[in-house]
């Protein structure tokens, strides 16, 4: 999550360059009426002294303000910058700054830096996942190619070159699966898309039973939210649930079915990218993993609630 500037109030960019731009025309002009008016008075010399004295003290408090509502600001998010360059997670951030505009600018280098990160470790992640996936059949394919090449019965080659297919059916059932996934981080629509409308298309389509109670707007393109609905009813289908239940309230929409359930021990996992308990029947364990991100990328989120029957999902927005 990223993190926020502190808010409180500051002086806008315009009143500060204003107020800068209005004393150096002034002082002046206030020095030579002050000059005239006191020299008499406290003598010439006294009084330029005086007005010298004034201006330096003027000068210094212009420039601490400057330095304090500009530049350090400005300093500081250089360095945040650099050092989120340089890969430290744990960057310091900037608490305070000068005007609303540079709060804005910040927040929004803030913003970027995290996001940026973010993105890396989770490239970072997905590489290593699928690295590890795709050895499994690269392994298969590479040791049939090599029993191929030797002599053997005609059953046995029957046999390999079905480990072959296998294997090259799986890699591309993971391949179609990362392709999804990506295609998910893309920007989608803010809607609003009506949940009734969108239910009754993933209705169509599901191979459960599908009842929705209550209604909302969700702040979610149409397709985008029947993409996640869709996934959810086929993850339900696939595990042996014959209902799907859409509760709505307010910005939480409820996804509950009647399967068996989520094992405890595998409830912590159920979002991991590639992670299935039916790799013997296809399972690419991509669903659930593309939901999460489809939400994240319109700031929502997904959590599997505890049941004591099936399993239930929750959806904030």
């Amino acid at each position: 999550m990223s993190k926020r500037v502190r808010q409180k109030w500051r002086p806008p960019l315009a009143l500060v360059l204003g107020g800068t731009l209005a004393t150096v025309l002034c002082l002046p002009l206030v020095g030579i009426a002050y000059f005239k008016l006191a020299g008499n008075i406290l003598g010439w010399a006294e009084t330029a002294w005086m007005i010298f004295w004034m201006a330096v003290v003027a000068t210094c408090v212009l420039g601490f303000l400057v330095w304090r509502l500009v530049l350090r600001p400005v300093y500081a998010l250089t360095e945040h910058a650099k050092a989120v360059k340089a890969g430290a997670r744990d960057a310091p951030v900037p608490r305070h700054y000068g005007t609303p505009e540079l709060s804005e600018l910040g927040q929004a280098v803030i913003d970027m830096g995290s996001t940026l990160q973010d993105r890396e470790a989770g490239l970072r992640a997905y590489t290593n996942h699928v690295t590890h996936e795709l050895k499994s059949p690269l392994t298969s394919l590479i040791a049939a190619a090599e029993l191929l090449e030797a002599e053997s019965a005609p059953e046995d080659r029957e046999e390999l070159i079905g480990t072959v297919q296998r294997a090259a059916f799986a890699m591309r059932d993971k391949l179609e699966a990362l392709r999804h996934l990506s295609a998910a981080r893309e920007p989608v629509g803010r809607g609003p898309a009506q949940l009734s409308q969108v239910v009754g298309a993933v209705r169509d389509e599901a191979e459960i039973d599908v009842t929705l109670e209550g209604e909302a707007q969700v702040p979610m393109d149409a397709g985008a939210l029947a993409a996640i609905l869709g996934h959810l009813a086929q993850n339900a289908a696939a595990h042996g649930a014959t209902a799907l239940r859409i509760t709505a309230r307010g910005q939480r929409i409820t996804v509950a079915d009647d399967g068996p359930g989520i094992e405890d021990g595998n409830r912590a996992r159920i979002f991991a990218p590639f992670f299935t308990t039916r790799r013997h029947d296809g399972g690419t364990g991509m669903g659930l993993t593309i939901v999460q991100t489809m939400l994240q990328a319109v700031d929502g989120q997904i959590d599997l609630l505890p049941s004591e029957a099936g399993a239930v999902f929750e959806l904030r927005f």
